[in-house]
């Protein structure tokens, strides 16, 4: 059986934004007549913040926290107890404080089920503030030798590129792709993801599905989407 897996900030929506109104009404009817899961290191409430309620509920299962608690619908299916270390948390505020971007707005440290996501910026910058960070990112690689660098420190918990600024940490294999054992293996998986590089938080579930295509945005899923149906190669 064919079954549709997406991340959810930089696939259906712009990155800690709500969905597009008009791709929201496709996405929806495209829930109804095939069998879709989400996947994202969001919580709950802020996946619904973005996708919206209808959307959340359409979808067969919701992986918020990279699979560590999962929903249908209303129904909580599974939560992971998992606590950040406290050697690990204060190398992290160590890293926030020496960095050299100089902007910090709070919420560096965000803790969510089974895992941390970890921000220099912090989760209660702004949207211009947000794309300083990005500038500063992409001009210095930070967050990618921040993970690299934690790795070593705790060879026990994994740390991958996640959105726009964050690194999302949690327990050794249980990234994106511990989902994979919910399905058949008569299921044929096609995955949607903006981070399928080899830093990104979306690369371990795409060596896993049948089909994995990496997206710049919403529009790009669409347009996949659309080529998929008319070509019937999926639908």
């Amino acid at each position: 059986m064919n079954k549709f897996i997406f991340d959810v900030d930089g696939t259906l929506t712009p990155s800690r934004q709500e969905i597009d109104s008009d791709f929201a009404v496709y996405f929806s009817n495209f829930c109804v007549i095939n069998d879709v899961y989400l996947v994202t290191g969001s919580d709950k409430e802020k996946t619904v913040e973005q996708v919206g309620e209808e959307i959340y509920s359409l979808a067969k299962r919701v992986y918020n926290c990279s699979g560590s608690d999962v929903w249908e619908g209303e129904k909580n299916v599974y939560t992971s107890n998992w606590q950040l270390p406290h050697e690990a948390e204060k190398w992290l505020r160590t890293e926030c404080r020496i960095s050299e971007f100089p902007l910090r707005t709070g919420l560096h440290i965000e803790k969510r089920p089974g895992m941390v996501n970890f921000s220099v910026v912090g989760r209660n910058a702004t949207m211009g503030e947000r794309k300083l960070y990005v500038k500063h990112d992409v001009k210095t690689n930070e967050r990618v030798r921040i993970a690299k660098e934690f790795k070593t420190q705790f060879p026990d918990i994994e740390a991958v590129v996640g959105g726009e600024t964050g690194i999302d940490i949690f327990p050794v294999g249980k990234d994106k792709s511990q989902i994979i054992n919910d399905f058949d293996k008569t299921d044929k998986l096609y995955f949607f993801g903006d981070r399928m590089d080899k830093d990104g938080n979306d690369y371990t579930l795409s060596l896993k599905v049948h089909w994995a295509r990496s997206v710049t945005g919403w529009v790009q899923t669409k347009e996949t989407l659309c080529y998929l149906q008319e070509a019937k190669i999926a639908l």
